[in-house]
């Protein structure tokens, strides 16, 4: 359980980041335009960065891609399921419009309730989540490139 303690705790930090920059959109009228959905990528990949840099950190000889990658997984997909809840709740809650608002943002006349909705919000963010984690174990990985003299 030790070992699976810190992507969790992780992914919550990552889930709250990505309530809160939610929260700041809706503030300022703009989160029902997807265009700003965008920098949930960044603060997910973040998120995963910090915990595979810790890992490897707290044990950098037998730190493996493996380890890195699932705990970039599970941080990745706590925060997911977090805000999904947070979305699920504030959607059918909150602003009880926000589903209306947002397919009038889109501008097209899509017959969708907040269940569909909600399943494309945790399908996005499990996608995102696997991307990231890929793309920074590149950064962590450990090289087997043989140095030429």
């Amino acid at each position: 359980m030790k070992n699976i303690s810190l992507p969790i705790r992780y992914g919550f930090v990552t889930g709250i980041v990505l309530i809160a920059y939610f929260l700041l959109l809706d503030l300022f009228g703009k989160s029902t335009n997807p265009v700003y959905s965008f920098f949930n990528a960044a603060i997910t990949a973040f998120g995963i960065y910090e915990v595979i840099y810790i890992s490897k950190i707290k044990s950098p000889a037998t730190f493996t891609y493996v380890e890195g990658f699932k705990n970039g997984i599970i941080t990745g997909f706590v925060a997911t399921v977090a805000f999904t809840i947070f979305f699920l709740v504030y959607a059918t809650e909150v602003n009880d419009m926000f589903v209306d608002q947002l397919l009038q943002t889109v501008k097209r006349n899509f017959d969708i309730d907040v269940g569909i909705v909600t399943f494309i919000v945790a399908i996005m963010g499990f996608a995102t989540t696997v991307v990231s984690a890929l793309t920074v174990m590149q950064l962590f990985k450990n090289s087997n490139n043989m140095l030429s003299k």
